[in-house]
């Protein structure tokens, strides 16, 4: 985040008056670059982090002390050293003052919060981690520049290929061998001059389905039921409710410059003695939340649903649902604005959320039973004391990206392609958050964007994505805004992954001088052997074994394939990886409830001809044994029932039979009086 000037200057400290010359010099004091400073001391070099920011630690010291991050088991290195040393501090009577250790149970994402067998505890409050990351800088002895901003015009000195020395806006400037942008933005990078970019690629681009407009897909974080747009309901002419654009979305899997929406991880808490009443902000105007009133009217019950739990009595608060923390449509120009517009973008995104939970907490119009839950929480009186409890950090979840030689993708995630030269593995969701909210076809407000998709298990991130083109940058490792796309980028952007990719990067870079080469070329078994012997986690030898199949996608299959993503769906339906094989990249469900309610329809157009029909499904206990499908065909309509708890003839095909069909085929799958799961997977049509 971009601390105000008066605030970061007295918090700055004593500027460090050492020598400029460095052999690493690492710009970001994220939680990636004190990991890649610590390492570069490591391994005998010297290392300076030149921070625009007073704070160490980025986002892991910012709020997100509920740790995204898949596999634990992939996460080695620094980066599990961290999550050791926030296990240790937790191991004191002391640091439970708001609440027992006993209280707050073991509760994590995905595996437990203290795992006293690994040593590691994986969800902590914002100030321990924060100490943590100063405990590291002071035990090493690394010098830390604070409240230093790169000059983005004449700040980067280049010797041809290689950057010379980088200089900040007050004129410090710092020489040195290797170079480490660890900042969320990428600014370095781009002031160095390399290739990068802004958004979402297109589809066909890099051979991708996930990535461009996802309209069809976005079905999470999503409006559950029809709420009107229009400042007059029903009545276009008044104009549209704040926060929703005008227009439709865009094409589906066409690019566009747009970004997944930012917002502040919160710390609150519900404890009277440690809890600091939201207060109105300046500004606040509660017309600008006038159609989350209209959601929580309709009956939405879900705004406390990413409360997660962190120790004594606090959350680490994040976005849930269609109107909340995430400020959708706000942050298009942030990646490339200057530092003023982006200070502008910041203090917009803190207003409107600091705006929401007082509206959340005093509004009339907010049903009484969530207006006094949320009137119950606070920020917590004894984090960000510095910054009136607000964090110090927006969660930029995604900014610039380096284009590389190499370009990580859903298909390397996938293990559709293999993926050369690993440093590190990440493992959690394909997730990109909501990026755009419009009025769709039926005239009600809509989101588009948010994907939430397995890439079906631990995967490695290459090397070759963290160096820019040889010929733009002989001595630049991004570590953070690697290259990467879109949809890619939103699993590979967890911070235990940039804490991992933090230390492989200053691995690289130190070796870089030993051997007097690019960072393009630096001995590969000595980078590998390196890494290895420092704890780094760059392949399971299971991690297959957790795949859901890769070989049946749709585009490879005869006939004629309609996925579930390409249904036309009733009602909200979940979306599911859990077990295989499947069609493409996973299956929806029902949810086993509001029977009726939902149905789908997987239409296609056909050359005439009889052609034998075919679904998809996973069986399980937990299916329904009695789901109706319908088939529209060329004679009338074939009316059908599925028992999807008994395995498919052709794994994960079931035959329903052979019809005749003139120009289009339309199969219909519905959910009432269902007696279990109903599960979407695709459709196959096969000319006989």
């Amino acid at each position: 985040m971009l601390p105000t000037l008066l605030l970061a200057s007295a918090l700055a400290g004593p500027v460090d008056d050492g020598p400029r010359t460095y052999d690493v010099v690492v710009y970001g004091g994220t939680s990636a670059g004190i990991a890649a400073a610590v390492q570069a001391d490591r391994m005998g070099k010297s290392v300076v982090v030149v921070s625009p920011d007073v704070h160490l630690g980025g986002l892991s010291s910012g709020g997100l002390g509920w740790t995204d991050s898949g596999r634990k088991e992939t996460i080695g290195g620094l980066s599990r050293e961290f999550y050791h040393r926030v296990w240790q501090h937790y191991q004191n009577d002391d640091a439970w003052r708001w609440q027992s250790r006993d209280a707050y149970g073991n509760r994590g994402q995905g595996t437990p919060a203290i795992d006293g067998s690994q040593r590691t505890m994986w969800i902590f409050e914002p100030h321990v981690a924060e100490q943590v990351f100063e405990d590291l800088v002071a035990e090493h002895d690394i010098p830390v520049v604070r409240d230093a901003w790169l000059d983005r015009e004449d700040g980067v000195a280049k010797e041809g290929d290689r950057i010379a020395a980088i200089t900040t806006l007050d004129g410090r400037t710092f020489a040195g061998t290797q170079f480490i942008d660890a900042s969320y933005e990428g600014d370095l990078m781009a002031a160095a001059g390399v290739s990068t970019t802004v958004g979402r690629e297109s589809n066909s681009k890099y051979g991708e389905t996930l990535n461009g407009v996802q309209a069809r897909r976005a079905v999470s974080h999503q409006f559950d039921f029809p709420v009107d747009p229009y400042v007059v309901p029903g009545d276009p002419s008044s104009g549209l409710l704040p926060r929703i654009h005008p227009g439709g979305p865009g094409e589906e899997g066409e690019g566009d410059d747009r970004l997944q929406a930012y917002c502040f991880r919160m710390c609150l808490t519900d404890h009277p003695d440690n809890r600091v009443p939201f207060e109105k902000p300046e500004g606040y105007d509660p017309a600008e939340y006038e159609l989350l009133g209209r959601y929580l009217r309709g009956g939405w019950k879900g705004v406390f649903n990413k409360f997660d739990p962190i120790p004594n009595r606090k959350t680490d608060t994040n976005n849930h649902g269609a109107f909340s923390t995430d400020n959708i449509g706000r942050n298009y120009d942030y990646p490339e604005a200057s530092y003023d517009r982006r200070r502008e973008i910041i203090a917009e995104h803190e207003q409107y959320q600091k705006g929401l939970m007082y509206f959340l907490a005093n509004d009339p119009g907010v049903p009484e039973d969530i207006r006094s839950k949320a009137a119950g929480y606070g920020l917590s009186r004894d984090e960000f004391t510095d910054n009136g409890h607000w964090p110090h950090q927006i969660y930029v979840r995604e900014a610039r990206r380096l284009v590389s030689d190499f370009v990580m993708t859903e298909r390397h995630l996938r293990g559709l392609e293999p993926t050369p030269d690993p440093v590190g593995m990440g493992s959690y969701n394909m997730d990109s958050h909501n990026v755009q909210r419009y009025v769709d076809e039926n005239g009600h407000a809509r989101n588009e964007g948010d994907i939430q998709i397995s890439p079906g298990g631990p995967y490695p991130i290459s090397y070759r994505a963290l160096v820019p083109r040889r010929e733009e940058c002989t001595n630049l490792v991004v570590p953070v805004c690697l290259s990467s796309s879109h949809i890619a980028y939103g699993s590979i952007r967890m911070e235990p992954v940039f804490m991992i990719l933090g230390q492989s990067a200053a691995t690289a870079a130190c070796l870089a001088i030993d051997h007097d080469t690019p960072v393009q070329a630096i001995p590969a078994d000595a980078f590998r052997d390196r890494l290895l012997a420092d704890g780094q986690v760059i392949d399971l030898p299971d991690s297959t074994a957790h795949r859901p199949s890769v070989t049946l996608q749709s585009s490879d299959l005869p006939g004629v394939v309609v996925d579930d993503a390409d249904a036309d769906l009733t009602g909200p339906w979940s979306t599911g990886a859990a077990l295989h094989p499947f069609v493409d990249l996973g299956y929806r469900h029902d949810g086993d409830s509001a029977k009726g309610s939902k149905h789908a329809t997987f239409r296609t157009p056909l050359g005439p001809g009889r052609y034998e029909v075919r679904i998809s499904y996973v069986p399980s206990s937990n299916r329904a044994s009695n789901v109706p499908v319908t088939i529209r065909h060329a004679g009338g309509a074939a009316e059908l029932t599925l028992d999807q708890r008994r395995p498919p003839a052709d794994p994960p095909f079931h035959p329903l039979g052979t019809f005749d069909f003139d120009a289009e085929a339309a199969v219909e799958i519905r959910t009432e009086a269902t007696d279990g799961h109903v599960i979407l997977d695709a459709v196959q049509f096969l000319p006989k």
